[in-house]
């Protein structure tokens, strides 16, 4: 039977982590702004809290997504009612299968339980058409454009922020 699971994924998995994200970093490199090279030695994205963590889509216990969630203001007691919703990820032959609505929807369930996080930021890359429409269904919107944010072996790319109002 395929079965998802959504489970948090803590820095203890760091290497298996970091191997499923460098395929994603290499396969759909144009939508990201870090390179495998860029993360080989980064540490892991979130810190294992109630407000900075990670969250793992396991299909058939196999690792088939992921979606990473920190407060924007941890240290920063003006901004602590943002977070930041960044390395969304699922695998391409997982895609279709609802994976990334869930992942959201777990991440969604988490930030809620704080009860104090009034906004929730992301960015996307503007011609990831697939990735807008999937925050779209959430609520997000656009409220900016950076044009030329990425340039990539010799290509620009225009990139959207988007915001997700709890409150």
């Amino acid at each position: 039977m395929n079965t998802v699971v959504i489970r948090e994924i803590t820095s203890e998995h760091i290497i298996r982590y970091k191997k499923f994200l460098t395929v994603g970093l290499t396969e759909d490199e144009e939508n990201f702004r870090i390179t495998p090279n860029d993360d080989k030695d980064a540490h892991f994205p979130t810190k294992d809290t109630t407000d900075s963590f990670t969250l793992g889509a396991y299909f058939d216990e196999k690792l088939a997504g992921v979606v990473s969630f920190t407060r924007e203001g941890i240290d920063r007691e003006k901004l602590r009612h943002k977070g930041i919703l960044f390395r969304m990820y699922v695998s391409k032959n997982h895609r279709g299968k609802g994976i990334g609505k869930l992942l959201i929807e777990g991440l969604l369930y988490r930030v809620k339980t704080l009860g104090d996080i009034e906004q929730i930021n992301l960015t996307v890359v503007a011609n990831n058409n697939n990735a807008k429409s999937l925050y779209e269904k959430f609520g997000f919107e656009t409220f900016g454009v950076e044009v030329n944010a990425i340039k990539w072996k010799g290509k620009y790319f225009d990139e959207e922020q988007m915001v997700l109002r709890l409150r």
